[in-house]
């Protein structure tokens, strides 16, 4: 027997991958879906199927070891708080380039 640990992804690591990529292929928007979404948006596929695939054990661990009953976030409240979210980046933004208010203009889409 030796002391070092095997090569390669364990196997719950790789149903993990397989089931974030098939939330990143669900076509409806749901807590999942959006975040793996917004990940691909910034940093590309891969990442966004690794980062899914560990949001899915931290919920699937905390449901075995907590106890604790899955509650699912509601898609319009994770959208609200991503908003949020922006709007503080975008204040901050305006503060580190000390823009006034007057030299501010809003153009209606």
């Amino acid at each position: 027997m030796s002391s070092n640990s095997g090569k390669g992804k364990g196997r719950l690591a790789v149903a993990l991958m397989h089931a974030a990529n098939a939330i990143g292929n669900m076509k409806e928007a749901g807590y999942l879906v959006q975040f793996f979404k917004r990940i691909q948006r910034k940093k590309g596929r891969s990442v966004a199927i690794v980062a899914t695939a560990r949001k899915l054990a931290v919920i699937i661990w905390n449901m075995l070891v907590k106890k604790a009953p899955y509650h699912p976030v509601v898609p319009a409240e994770y959208a609200d708080k991503i908003r949020q979210h922006q709007v503080k980046q975008i204040q901050r933004k305006i503060r580190q380039l000390n823009i006034q208010e007057d030299e501010l203009t809003f153009v209606a889409a």
